[in-house]
């Protein structure tokens, strides 16, 4: 079912202001940014190896991930595991009394798969699963 992690979000306030750190006393590479979620989100990505560390901002006050933000400030917003078949992943976990986000998958700007996990299920870990396109 997972591969792999795909990446770790780290929420922040600004981007421009994290890269500070991840960048230049981390030395983390900037890979490239892009905008999600119709705009609502800005996101960075930097890769480490075969995982990223992924940046996400956000642009719009009423999104989860403002309110995440407004609760909690900012630090680990969620994990992301790889999946083979998202589809599949999904139907697994309801078999299995998990408490889904997304019952079925979203699809990016680059048409990837994703779906997110309830923390409730997840012992308050924020789940992300992701398919690559094919």
């Amino acid at each position: 079912m997972i591969t792999r992690i795909d990446h770790i979000g780290i929420a922040v306030q600004n981007i421009s202001d994290a890269l500070k750190f991840f960048q230049d006393a981390l030395g983390m590479k900037l890979d490239h940014q892009d905008s999600e979620e119709g705009g609502r989100t800005k996101v960075a990505f930097m890769p480490l190896a075969n995982t990223e560390v992924e940046l996400v901002q956000p642009n719009d006050t009423e999104s989860g991930l403002a309110k995440f933000l407004a609760k909690r400030g900012e630090g680990v917003h969620h994990i992301c595991f790889e999946v083979d078949n998202i589809e599949e992943a999904l139907t697994r976990l309801t078999v299995h009394g998990a408490q889904l986000i997304d019952e079925t998958p979203r699809t990016n700007a680059r048409g990837q798969k994703y779906a997110f996990v309830h923390p409730k299920s997840a012992h308050g870990v924020l789940v992300e699963l992701y398919e690559k396109a094919k």
